[in-house]
């Protein structure tokens, strides 16, 4: 019942967070971090971008994944560019907005693809099986270049990282999207850099802290905590658990609601 009732007050009834994000951007900013999208923090890591041997500044890496609620995502965007700070949007197919996407860039961010082709392979075919999804991948890789250049094509710029989306299906199944980024003739043929979810770049960072539903908030420590302890943060964030947004939270949990019941079937 706690569950429930938590559940309905952050998708319902919780209000904005907005001011506490305009907040942390400051205090990251007095900290003396640098503010950086996932393809500006891998490009020093990786890119010789510093001098050789010199350590990276200290950094605070904003990530954020378009799950849903776009009219959230603008406005931590405007914060962003209040503040002169730069991070990653990651859109899904479902959230794509090339305007936005190009404001983005424009502004030296980043904006790319929150990717479930796995997920979505398997739900549309009712694969049950790891093994069955896995046996499929030469197909699923065919759908995620085509995803990937359509993107590309319309948004008129180049993808650098992308990350992978989680799902029920990746849960249930035990098969995570990022399994289809391990073909390294995959990445060359798409131009991906990176993925999010690489050790190669999860190991530059100190802390990596994730937001988390009401009543939680953060995992697995606030970010404010985190300034002065580590030295590369990272900081995923959801704009749906900022701000409610009454529309986006029914159409989401409804489209859950039908995804299981056909699943199930």
């Amino acid at each position: 019942m706690n569950a429930m009732l938590n559940r309905v007050y952050a998708d319902y009834l919780m209000p904005s967070r907005l001011g506490e994000y305009d907040a942390l951007v400051r205090e990251v900013a007095s900290a003396g971090y640098a503010q950086l999208s996932v393809r500006e923090f891998f490009r020093q890591a990786y890119g010789g971008e510093r001098a050789q041997g010199q350590p990276m500044e200290r950094s605070f890496v904003h990530r954020h994944d378009i799950d849903s609620d776009l009219r959230t995502a603008k406005k931590m965007f405007a914060i962003e560019s209040r503040h002169g700070v730069h991070a990653s949007y990651y859109f899904r197919l479902c959230t794509l907005d090339f305007g936005f996407m190009r404001e983005i860039e424009a502004a030296g961010s980043e904006a790319s693809y929150h990717y479930e082709e796995v997920a979505d392979f398997a739900k549309r075919h009712r694969l049950r099986s790891a093994d069955a999804v896995r046996q499929r991948f030469p197909e699923i890789r065919e759908l995620f270049a085509r995803n990937v250049g359509q993107i590309v094509e319309r948004l008129g710029m180049p993808l650098t990282t992308v990350a992978s989306h989680g799902d029920f299906a990746n849960r249930r199944l035990k098969v995570i999207n990022h399994e289809l980024l391990r073909d390294d003739a995959l990445r060359r043929r798409c131009g991906i850099e990176c993925e999010s979810y690489d050790a190669a770049l999860l190991r530059c960072f100190d802390i990596y802290i994730s937001d988390r539903k009401h009543p939680v908030y953060y995992y697995p420590l606030s970010p404010f905590e985190a300034l002065g302890k580590y030295r590369h943060i990272c900081l995923l964030t959801h704009p749906v658990q900022w701000e409610t947004n009454w529309v986006e939270s029914t159409r989401c949990n409804m489209r859950r609601l039908v995804e299981e019941v056909a699943w199930r079937a």
